[in-house]
């Protein structure tokens, strides 16, 4: 069993960041919370929660971890849903997981031993505490011990996006549904105008180049636990993500994350391997 393992250091945007807070008609504004500044005036700065983080590092957990025990189209919706999102508390015609069985569904499921999660009845807790993930500006020195003269009023862009219309296309007709066109007065097939208005709308966004302070910290983890989430991090520095519409280019990040002490860890893969039918039992528990 190892000790409480902290790793910090700071995440590099090299894509510009979103991450979703309030919608204001077109405009999505950036997550916002109040901050108490060396003045000690609270102000509003845009911060991601520790909660997209984690989200991120819980999704590549589950990746390594169905393409070692090879569980794919094997697992109950609730299992999947617990591996991968969380899960989520409702109620169970079977008895919620306690004592023997949840301690056995930690140890053979390193997934779960780390990011916990809710079902069968259950909240689970895991053994990883994840920091929020602050940007270095003027307003937040007390919380980064970074100083900064960049402010929080200045940190932030607005990128302006537009929804594609297709409906002059030439081709467009012979992808849509006959019942959905009109006739022009010549007789030729056009859209219904309210199918293809166009839209303009912007994003409020971290720009490329932000820095940004973080930590993660595993409570006593098992060797195993550890050396899961060694690899968990590892793949994350490999391919860092953050936030929101990394489908179109944003939240890309380098990671630069130390760790307080070595990390002493067991080799994860062989452990789930070596008890794979019974992974795939406990898991079934879950439903």
């Amino acid at each position: 069993m190892n000790r409480a393992i902290t790793w910090s250091g700071t995440l590099t945007a090299v894509s510009s960041i979103a991450h979703g807070g309030q919608t204001r008609g077109t405009i999505t504004l950036l997550r916002r919370e109040l901050v108490c500044t060396a003045h000690g005036s609270l102000v509003h700065v845009p911060i991601i929660s520790g909660n997209t983080l984690r989200g991120r590092l819980r999704r590549i957990g589950e990746e390594l971890l169905r393409d070692a025990v090879g569980y794919e189209g094997l697992l109950s919706p609730a299992a999947a849903h617990v591996l991968r999102g969380g899960g989520a508390l409702a109620k169970t015609g079977g008895e919620p997981l306690s004592g023997a069985r949840l301690a056995r569904l930690r140890q053979l499921v390193p997934q779960i031993g780390v990011f916990g999660g809710a079902g069968a009845g259950t909240i689970i807790s895991g053994a990883l505490d994840v920091g929020k993930v602050v940007p270095v500006l003027a307003e937040t020195s007390r919380i980064t011990g970074v100083d900064s003269d960049v402010s929080a009023f200045t940190a932030t862009q607005l990128e302006a996006y537009t929804r594609q219309d297709d409906g002059d296309g030439h081709d467009f007709v012979a992808v849509a549904s006959p019942s959905r066109l009109d006739f022009d007065e010549d007789g030729q097939p056009s859209v219904r105008a309210a199918d293809s208005a166009q839209m303009l709308f912007h994003l409020e966004t971290f720009p490329a180049g932000t820095v940004f302070v973080s930590w993660l910290r595993l409570r006593r983890p098992t060797p195993v636990e550890a050396g899961f989430f060694t690899d968990v991090l590892a793949e994350f520095s490999r391919d860092g993500r953050l936030g929101g519409r990394v489908g179109i280019g944003h939240g890309q990040v380098r990671v630069d994350l130390d760790t307080s002490e070595p990390v002493v860890g067991a080799d994860w893969r062989a452990w789930v391997c070596g008890h794979r039918d019974e992974v795939l039992e406990v898991l079934g528990w879950l439903a």
